[in-house]
């Protein structure tokens, strides 16, 4: 992987760390008790007279699973860069931090790409559980890498996605070499 695809990597990672930054109080929201979202149905406590607040273990599992992975992730990113363990801090702070680090991210490509990954993850977890779908949209103009007219943007992501299963470019270092799944991807700015 070059240093250019770690670029694009930890430009993509801002924007997914963007997205989790906004969403991730409405999941603590989503959990406060009687709150009932449409997310998911709800159950009542055992031993409870049924009208009590709800138990909604999928906004929790939701809230740990991210949680844990934005430490695990500080932690590996402050580690590979040489900065020692991270001071606590809730999720919400520690993905700021990671967001000022993103500069010297780059200069590491195999974590430039864990940290997009992990980044990723995390934003469509948290979407899913908050109900949030992601809408594509399509837009004029061809692919530059495999000239099909299969441009989508991605609104509230900011982002223009090439849907195009068979695209494929001709930098050997790139995720779709290996990766049937890749989609190519870039700010929506350049297509506007």
């Amino acid at each position: 992987m070059t240093t250019g695809l770690a670029a694009q990597h930890t430009a993509r990672a801002a924007r997914w760390i963007d997205i989790l930054l906004r969403q991730f109080p409405e999941l603590l929201e989503e959990l406060a008790p009687g709150r009932h979202g449409a997310t998911a149905p709800s159950r009542t406590r055992p031993g409870t007279d049924g009208g009590t607040a709800p138990v909604r273990l999928h906004v929790s599992d939701t809230i740990r699973d991210i949680t844990d992975g934005v430490v695990e992730l500080e932690e590996a990113v402050r580690e590979k860069l040489g900065l020692g363990r991270p001071a606590r801090a809730d999720a919400p702070e520690r993905l700021r931090r990671i967001a000022g680090l993103l500069d010297d991210v780059t200069a590491h490509p195999v974590l430039a790409g864990h940290v997009l990954d992990e980044c990723r993850r995390m934003a469509r977890r948290c979407g899913r559980t908050l109900g949030t779908p992601e809408t594509l949209v399509r837009i004029n103009g061809r692919c530059p890498w495999c000239d099909s007219v299969s441009l989508r943007a991605l609104p509230a992501w900011r982002t223009v996605i090439c849907v195009n299963p068979g695209c494929r470019c001709t930098d050997e270092e790139c995720g779709c070499v290996n990766n049937p799944a890749h989609r190519h991807s870039w700010a929506e700015t350049g297509w506007a």
